[in-house]
């Protein structure tokens, strides 16, 4: 499994395509596979990139709970499918196009952060990600409550 780590902030071209960092692509197994699918996150203002492999693991996991019987199971499914789009670096350049609608979606102006999340990238615009910070404190606190 990948693991991305980092952030790097890319500008958008006059045509929505970024630089894909340099640093996320070396970290794709070398001649394996580099397709990754771009979603909305479920809770946040951004957009959140999954290697092809690890976006089939987490879908089945999602699927593998739900009765495709029951409404509301298939409503949340078809919901949850929604605005995605798979996308693939340039080999040359390294360039990658994200659908505009998606980039629009999350504010996206002129530039991007593409901030490594373990095993996904999340896709900020740059302006949110600076202002979505957590306080030193703050985050301390958190991290009693939740560890304890």
């Amino acid at each position: 499994m990948v693991k991305f780590i980092g952030e790097y902030t890319v500008k958008v071209d006059d045509k929505g395509r970024l630089i894909f960092p340099s640093s996320f692509k070396t970290m794709l197994a070398a001649g394996g596979d580099s397709r990754f699918v771009v979603k909305r996150h479920l809770f946040t203002n951004c957009l959140e990139m999954y290697t092809y492999e690890e976006w089939s693991r987490e879908s089945e996991q999602v699927k593998s709970r739900l009765n495709f019987f029951n409404r509301e199971h298939d409503a949340f499914w078809r919901e949850y499918m929604r605005d995605r789009a798979e996308v693939e670096p340039d080999e040359k350049l390294g360039r990658i196009s994200i659908p505009k609608r998606l980039l629009d979606e999350i504010g996206v102006d002129r530039e991007v952060v593409f901030a490594g999340n373990d095993h996904k990238i999340e896709i900020w615009a740059k302006e949110k990600y600076i202002a979505g910070k957590m306080d030193g404190n703050d985050f301390t606190q958190f991290a009693e409550k939740i560890l304890g």
